[in-house]
């Protein structure tokens, strides 16, 4: 499977020539995660190409053949990211005409010399039955937020670790589940609306969890372009609608001493990351 991988629109557009693979005898999400953060460094475009579940010799001489090929069609070494937990697979894929980029002989290996003791040599243990308990307490956080999606329900809110106000489309509900499915915390989110803002209050019920409230907030223009793609040509998508909402429900923001940030020109992970920094939830 083949995908360009996006860079900041301020990158330039240049052909991907250079292929990627990302090699696990898992899901593969460690192996893409770390050559991800790696390759973001580079104003490049790379194909990538996702070899999860080699847990045979087989599918390793598979893989090995398929990165040969790549290297026959492109003319250069493709780039390997590997989290194989066998030594017998990683010297399988080794023989591939490529750029090794092997996490456990990078990172692991001189830790285990470094600490004088060998390591689990285990990828991915948040994802196995061992942390049961953190993956029901992750499959509960989403359920959570779900059903404390756009205000739609008050019920159990003293149970939420976060709860995030904005305007319609500034990001919460992403925010939301991003915080919900990476580290277990229960967010609801509620919209701020006009009704909301002639009645000068915040959401009903909120005030009294005020300590857990974050607030979003976005850029007019970026909030109008993006709720023109919603609702084209509609009042709740015109720029003097988004001037409006945003400047009352930053004011409000404001007068309730709620903690706030613009998600304009910041990713989900970023977003999160701040929230967490700023209310510090127990559930962490």
């Amino acid at each position: 499977m083949l995908d360009p991988m996006p860079l900041p629109r301020t990158a330039p557009m240049l052909a991907a020539n250079r292929t990627v693979f990302f090699v696990s005898d898992g899901t593969g999400i460690t192996a893409e995660t770390f050559g991800h953060s790696v390759l973001s460094q580079f104003e490049l475009r790379f194909k990538q190409v996702r070899l999860p579940f080699i847990d045979t010799v087989d599918k390793a001489h598979e893989a090995t053949r398929k990165i040969n090929d790549a290297f026959q069609v492109d003319g250069k070494l493709p780039i390997v990211f590997s989290t194989l937990v066998k030594s017998e697979l990683s010297s399988v894929i080794r023989q591939a005409k490529a750029m090794h980029m092997d996490l456990f002989q990078t990172f692991v290996e001189p830790l285990e010399q470094e600490l004088d003791i060998k390591s689990t040599h285990t990828i991915g243990r948040s994802h196995n039955t061992a942390d049961s308990e953190e993956y029901r307490n992750r499959i509960e956080a989403i359920n959570f937020s779900l059903a404390h999606d756009d205000g739609q329900s008050n019920k159990n809110l003293s149970e939420a670790d976060v709860i995030l106000v904005g305007v319609s489309r500034s990001g919460k509900t992403p925010t939301s589940l991003y915080l919900a499915m990476q580290f277990g915390i229960k967010a609801a989110n509620y919209p701020l609306i006009p009704e909301d803002f002639e009645r000068d209050k915040l959401p009903g019920g909120l005030a009294m969890f005020k300590k857990k409230i974050f607030g979003l907030t976005i850029a007019p223009e970026r909030l109008a372009e993006v709720r023109n793609e919603r609702r084209p040509g509609s009042k709740y998508a015109a720029l003097e609608n988004c001037r409006y909402e945003i400047n009352e429900a930053e004011n409000m923001m404001r007068r309730e001493g709620i903690r706030w940030m613009s998600s304009t020109a910041k990713s989900i992970e970023e977003i999160a990351a701040t929230i967490l920094q700023e209310l510090k939830p127990e559930t962490r």
